[in-house]
């Protein structure tokens, strides 16, 4: 079952989407899985960058589905593109309306109403993710995103890795992961290819700061770009993720 989030209480969220593959105690979470822009939002920008990493994780909301129904499990993503609202942010971070993204120009953020979009998408996506949590016994979270190969900002920065595990204080699941996603075939970053201590707001928010395990992976999107990919990775986190929500319950 999917639930596209199209209601709350006042009739209105376009926050998420609402993977339910089962009553398994773990939530996958991809803030950034969707590349939408809601028709009454002009960001003044070619419609072409909403299929840029820019604009969406590339392969993120396949993979998750796909590891929610392999698992049982529910998967909650992002409704909205990050060039909308960033939702792994925290609610007074630059960068939370972007205007500027990858060398890309977002006008129409200049000047939005911030508070406006939070109060559409950011609280109550993140609401969602704190009412599923409290109702799960000895949760754990997968969290889900993935990186571009190659910034236009910066073409000559090397991002070999096939995968990256990001964390910030907690490192429990990422310790476990590692060694299982080697074995797997995988070139895996640790930290890479940026650091969960500077890019980690939801987690910091729904996992760190009550104390619940979580594995946050980020999956090389020119590897994820397609079915195979999207079933590749899928086989592979899925049974990663029980394992270490088995050893930290």
């Amino acid at each position: 079952m999917v639930d596209h989030g199209n209601a709350d209480q006042n009739g209105m969220n376009e926050a998420y989407t609402q993977v339910d593959g089962g009553d398994l105690d773990i939530l996958i979470i991809a803030d950034h899985a969707s590349a939408h822009v809601p028709g009454d939002i002009d960001l003044g920008i070619d419609p072409a960058l909403l299929r840029n990493h820019v604009a969406i994780d590339i392969g993120v909301a396949e993979v998750s589905a796909a590891i929610a129904r392999q698992l049982g499990c529910t998967a909650i993503l992002g409704g909205v593109s990050r060039l909308v609202i960033d939702l792994n942010r925290e609610d007074d971070a630059p960068g939370l309306l972007p205007v500027m993204s990858d060398g890309h120009p977002i006008p129409g953020n200049r000047g939005a109403d911030l508070t406006e979009r939070m109060i559409r998408f950011h609280h109550p996506y993140h609401h969602q993710l704190g009412r599923l949590l409290d109702g799960m016994t000895s949760p754990f979270i997968l969290s889900v995103h993935s990186f571009t190969p190659r910034l236009a900002s910066d073409p000559d920065q090397q991002r070999p890795w096939d995968i990256g595990v990001l964390y910030n204080e907690d490192d429990r699941a990422a310790r476990i992961a590692i060694p299982l996603l080697e074995a797997a075939g995988l070139h895996v970053g640790d930290q890479l290819p940026y650091s969960g201590q500077l890019l980690n707001a939801t987690m910091n928010r729904h996992a760190e700061a009550n104390g619940i395990p979580y594995l946050g992976v980020e999956m090389r999107q020119d590897l994820v770009a397609d079915e195979a990919g999207h079933r590749r990775f899928a086989e592979i986190l899925g049974p990663i993720a029980l394992e270490c929500r088995n050893r930290l319950a």
